[in-house]
This record gives C-alpha cells, structure tokens and sequence, in this order.
C-alpha cells in the first residue's frame, strides 16, 4: 500500500516537471505566441474580476 503512495508521489512530481518543461519550450520556441497567451489570460482575469465586483455592487445598491 505505501509503494502506491510513493509511486502516485512520483507521478505527480513528474507531470509538474513536464508541464513546466512543456511552458518553458513554448516560452523559448515561440514568445510572441506566449506574451500574447499570457496577456489574453490577463485581460480574462481582469473582465471576470470587473463583472464580479459589478455583480456583488448591484446586490447590495
């Protein structure tokens, strides 16, 4: 039972590895593709953010 603990350990450990290989590639490769990426990211953080503070000011007005 504690081999499949540590093996689920291991497998988490690698795929975070992966995934961070996987970003860092796709950094290296293709930055303007990435800055974009990131920025669409942003701006869909930011709008969500706006519609909620809208949302919660319309509750209590």
């Amino acid at each position: 039972m504690e081999e499949t603990g540590l093996i689920a350990v291991n497998a988490k450990k690698l795929a975070g590895l992966v995934g961070i290989a996987l970003v860092l590639f796709f950094v290296i490769a293709q930055p303007g593709h990435a800055a974009g990426l990131v920025s669409n990211i942003i701006d869909f953080l930011r709008s969500s953010a706006e519609s909620v503070i809208t949302f919660v000011s319309n509750v209590f007005h």
